[in-house]
C-alpha cells in the first residue's frame, strides 16, 4: 500500500485576514481524510514566521510561541521539503507532497507565496502567480473584466501618496467622475471586506478613505449599484473548469461587511440562499460570465466569483473574484459545492488532485534552450 500523501496546510499569515485564514484552516484539517493523507499544519505569524509546534493552531490565537519550532520552505527544487531552522543550521523535517494554503489576503492569495511555491517545484492548491496576482488587486481585475467587454459597476482610483498629499484634489476628482452617491472606498489589494466602507456624502468618502489606506497603497472608489442582491458561484477546474449553483447572500447589515460574514451570529446572521431565487436565464448568464473571467486570468483550482445584481432593472455586474475563498464552516465556496452535489471532504480530495494534475502539466515545459 503506497503512503499517504504529505499536505502541508499553511495558514495564517501578516494579512488582515489572519483570523479568518486560521477558522479555514481548522474546517480544513478536521475534513481532510486522515486515512488517504498526512497533513503537517504551518502556521505564519502576523510578523511572517513560520512555526510548526502540537498545537500551532491555537498557538496562533493565541500568538503564544513558546512550544513552537520554526521552520522554512526553501525556493531552491534541490533541497525540497520542510526544514527545521536551528542555530545556524537547516534540518530536513519532513518530505511535502502538496501544499494547501488556506491564506487569504496578502502574502497568500495575491501570487507571492505562488511565486516561492513555483520555486520549490511543488503541487499546491489554487491559482498560480498570474491569476492570483490579477484576481487579488481590484483595479487589475477590473480592467480584465473591462477588456472581456464584461459588466462591472464604474470605478476610478488613486494611491495612498495622493490621497496623503492632496486629498481635496483627489476628492474633487473622485465626484467628477463617479458624480453621484453612495460610493464604496476599498484597498486594492485584501479580502473578507476588510477596510471597505460604504460612503454616502463627501465627508463619508474622506473617511472611507482614510481607513482604505491603513491597508494598501492602492485605493479603489467604485458606485454602489442600487438595488444590489448580491449573488455568488463558485468554480472548480482547471483547463476544464465548472461552475455551481449560484447562491444569494443576505447581508445582515447595509452591506456584506467584515462583520456581517464573520461576527454576526443568531437571528443577526447573514443569510445565504443556496440556490439563490434566479430563473434559469439569469442562472446561466452568471454562470457563464464567471466562467469566461475565470479563464481571462488563467485560473487554476478553484475561486469564487460575486456579482452584484439590480434586483429593480435585472442589471448584472461582476463585483470581484476570490482565488483563495474562504474555507470556515459558514463559507459560500464549499457550500454551493455541496448544494451542487459535491461534499466538502470530496471537494478538498477534488483541489488536491487538481494542484497535482496543473504541477504535471507545467512540468512538461522544457526548461533548457538549445540552439540549433
Amino acid at each position: 500500500m503506497s503512503e499517504p500523501l504529505k499536505v502541508m496546510l499553511l495558514f495564517g499569515g501578516r494579512s488582515g485576514e489572519h483570523e479568518v485564514s486560521i477558522m479555514s484552516a481548522r474546517s480544513v484539517f478536521a475534513a481532510l481524510d486522515k486515512t488517504r493523507y498526512e497533513i503537517l499544519p504551518v502556521g505564519i505569524t502576523r510578523q511572517g514566521a513560520w512555526l510548526v509546534g502540537e498545537d500551532i493552531f491555537a498557538a496562533l490565537e493565541r500568538e503564544s510561541y513558546a512550544d513552537t519550532r520554526p521552520v522554512a520552505l526553501l525556493g531552491d527544487p534541490t533541497r525540497k521539503g520542510l526544514w527545521e531552522i536551528g542555530e545556524g543550521t537547516l534540518t530536513h523535517l519532513s518530505r511535502v507532497d502538496v501544499v494547501f494554503p488556506v491564506l487569504h489576503g496578502t502574502f497568500g492569495e495575491d501570487g507571492t507565496l505562488q511565486g516561492l511555491l513555483e520555486l520549490a517545484d511543488v503541487p499546491y492548491v489554487g491559482n498560480g502567480v498570474l491569476g492570483s496576482s490579477l484576481a487579488m488587486d481590484k483595479i487589475a481585475f477590473k480592467e480584465v473584466v473591462r477588456a472581456q467587454k464584461l459588466p462591472t459597476p464604474d470605478y476610478t482610483w488613486t494611491t495612498r501618496r495622493r490621497w496623503m498629499a492632496e486629498p481635496e484634489r483627489v476628492l474633487a476628482e473622485i465626484e467628477a467622475q463617479l458624480p453621484a452617491y453612495p460610493l464604496f472606498t476599498k484597498p486594492a489589494n485584501l479580502g473578507s471586506s476588510v477596510g471597505i466602507s460604504k460612503c454616502h456624502n463627501r465627508e463619508e468618502l474622506r473617511a472611507g478613505l482614510d481607513e482604505a489606506v491603513r491597508y494598501d497603497r492602492r485605493l479603489l472608489v467604485e458606485v454602489a449599484i442600487p438595488h444590489a442582491r448580491e449573488i455568488e458561484v463558485s468554480v472548480l477546474g482547471n483547463e476544464v473548469p465548472s461552475a455551481s449553483v449560484p447562491g444569494e447572500v443576505v447581508p445582515s447589515r447595509e452591506f456584506y461587511d467584515y462583520a456581517s460574514k464573520y461576527l454576526d451570529t443568531g437571528e443577526n446572521a447573514s443569510k445565504l440562499l443556496i440556490p439563490a431565487p434566479l430563473d434559469e436565464e439569469m442562472t446561466r448568464r452568471i454562470r457563464q460570465y464567471a466562467l469566461q473571467i475565470y479563464r481571462a486570468i488563467d485560473g487554476t483550482g478553484l475561486a469564487r466569483v460575486d456579482f452584484l445584481l439590480n434586483d429593480e432593472t435585472g442589471g448584472l455586474y461582476i463585483n470581484e473574484i476570490n482565488t483563495l475563498p474562504g474555507f470556515t464552516g459558514i463559507s459560500m465556496y464549499p457550500k454551493l459545492w455541496e448544494s451542487s452535489g459535491i461534499p466538502y471532504p470530496r471537494l478538498l480530495d477534488w483541489l488536491i488532485d487538481l494542484a497535482i494534475e496543473r504541477h504535471l502539466e507545467k512540468s512538461r515545459s522544457e526548461r533548457v534552450f538549445h540552439a540549433r
